[in-house]
Formats: structure tokens, C-alpha cells, sequence
């Protein structure tokens, strides 16, 4: 791809640069126990937060326990968009790892394959004005649908080019995204979606963190973060506010399901292998082997 002199705006703020230190070292930690993250049950778990957060910031209300019963082949009741829209998350998050992320090409396939059964126009920019709205009408008027082609070839152009750091682009990425408003529909899916490929290609534990859901349970905020981006014309405010999303969810990366393995197949470990292990403290071990216990899903037997 041709270099582009086009540069999205944004401020490198000391929020940011304390935020990508933060999420940084949880990173750091957690890849040491990647395989463990991408456990069968905990990776079905966390994929079907993903697939609820993202939809139900859309409206849709099938909800964690239908869109589980469809992973498994069953049948749900529900409206006909909305387990296409399911449908179409499944197919696209499940094939995360095949798309590439620098690719404008790949990105029309994508949205080709999430919105098909919905759009006719699928995997096609839009050929109409479209705009945004809020809960006090239209908050964004996006650019005029002949600008589209030209302003994603830039926003690829800089992609393929960009030096700044994978957590600072995919959330320029995301917020740019968001304002050309590309699609007739799916937009906001594609730019969260896009966001964790982004992620993912830097850190491949990335495809097991639900960062779709917690934007969801700070849905308001989010949109918010996107109108002030407008009104301050960058997206400084945006990337802020995902950064803050991203160190939640890597924060919240559930390990118990991680430990209760473990000590399925090491009843006798020790707390302090266990930590090594895990790469965390023996004290950090000690505590939420507590808690299960508490909890009543780890047993007494064992050395922990």
C-alpha cells in the first residue's frame, strides 16, 4: 500500500502513556499463561461475552444463554435480524485469526460475512448520506457517501504505516472508523470487532478478552466518548476512554477456571508452584484459592 500523508489526529496525553504502561505489564504477565487463557471452557466463555457485549450495544436481546444454546446447534426463539445478527458474530469472531487487519479488502469481507443475511448491499460502502443518532436526535452527520472510498484508503494507508503503539492505533482505528461511518449498517460491530483484530495481532491472547463487554456495561460513556471526539475534532477523549475499557477487561481475565484445572491435574501442588506457574505472587495464589474455596468450587484436599 502506497504511503499516505494522511495522519489521524489525537494527543499522546500522560493518561494515555500511563494506560499503555498499565495494560503493558498485565500483558506481560498474562502471555506467560496463554494457553491457559485459551482453554476450551473459558475460551467459549469469554467469546460468547464478546458476541453478547457487541450486540446488545446494537439492541439486540437474545442474550448470553441463547447465543450459547446457538454455538451448540440448537434452536432459539427470536426475531429473524437478531439471530442473523448472532449468526453473522459467530461466523466472524470464530474466523478472527484468518482476516488481516491492514487489509481494506479483508474488512469488506468481514462485514460482507457479519451482515449478509441482513444487508443486500453487504461488504459495499455506502452509497447514501447517513447520520448518527443519539438520545437528543443526530449527534453525527457522517461524510458524504462519495468521500468513503478515498477517506478508508487513507485511514489503510496510515494503518499499513503507523508506528504508534498497537493499543493507541486500533483505538484511533476505532474511533475514525466510527466517524466515516462507512456502512449503511454494522458500523459500530466493524470498529469494535476491527479494534480487537488490531489487538489480537499483537498480542494473540487478545481473541479470549471480552473487551466488547465491557464497553457494553459502559455503553453510555462510549457513545459519549465518541460525541466529545466529534466536538473536539480527535479522538484523544476516545482512545482515553478505551484504554481504560481494555485495562479492565485484561484485568478481569478470569483465572479461576485456569487454577481449578490445574489443581484437577496437580492435586498435591503447592501454592508456591502454582505461582510460578501462573507467574504470580504465592500470596496472590493463596487468596484465590480462599476464595474458591469460600465459594465452594475448590476442595480441601491438596497441598494449595
Amino acid at each position: 500500500m502506497m504511503k499516505s500523508s494522511y495522519k489521524p489526529p489525537f494527543t499522546i496525553t500522560s493518561k494515555i502513556v500511563s494506560l499503555v504502561g498499565d495494560i503493558s505489564e498485565l500483558v506481560g504477565a498474562l502471555s506467560a499463561i496463554e494457553t491457559q487463557i485459551a482453554m476450551p471452557k473459558l475460551r467459549k466463555e469469554n467469546f460468547v461475552k464478546t458476541i453478547t457485549g457487541t450486540l446488545e450495544i446494537e439492541g439486540n436481546t437474545l442474550g448470553a444463554e441463547k447465543i450459547t444454546a446457538m454455538l451448540d446447534g440448537k434452536r432459539v426463539l427470536g426475531s429473524v435480524r437478531e439471530i442473523a445478527e448472532v449468526k453473522g458474530a459467530i461466523t466472524v469472531y470464530e474466523k478472527l485469526g484468518s482476516y488481516r487487519y491492514k487489509k481494506e479488502g479483508d474488512l469488506l469481507l468481514v462485514h460482507k460475512e457479519l451482515m449478509s443475511e441482513i444487508l443486500k448491499n453487504a461488504g459495499s460502502y455506502r452509497k447514501t448520506q447517513v447520520g448518527v443518532g443519539g438520545a437528543n436526535g443526530v449527534t453525527h452527520i457522517a461524510p458524504p457517501a462519495d468521500r468513503v472510498p478515498q477517506l478508508m484508503g487513507d485511514l489503510f494507508a496510515w494503518l499499513d504505516n503507523t508506528t504508534e503503539h498497537p493499543l493507541i492505533v486500533s483505538s484511533v482505528f476505532h474511533y475514525e472508523f466510527e466517524f466515516i461511518h462507512p456502512f449503511i449498517d454494522g458500523n459500530g460491530r466493524m470498529g469494535r470487532l476491527w479494534q480487537t483484530l488490531i489487538l489480537r495481532e499483537w498480542k494473540s491472547f487478545f481473541e479470549f478478552v471480552p473487551i466488547e463487554s465491557v464497553v457494553r456495561e459502559r455503553q453510555r460513556q462510549y457513545y459519549e466518548a465518541l460525541e466529545n471526539g466529534g466536538v473536539d475534532g480527535e479522538s484523544t477523549v476516545f482512545i482515553e476512554f478505551m484504554l481504560e475499557c481494555i485495562f479492565e477487561a485484561v484485568s478481569s481475565v478470569n483465572t479461576d477456571e485456569i487454577i481449578l484445572q490445574y489443581l484437577a491435574n496437580n492435586p498435591k501442588a503447592t501454592a508456591a508452584q502454582m505461582a510460578d506457574f501462573l507467574h504470580i505472587t504465592v500470596r496472590a495464589v493463596e487468596k484465590q484459592i480462599a476464595k474458591l474455596k469460600a465459594e465452594g468450587q475448590a476442595g480441601a484436599s491438596g497441598e494449595c
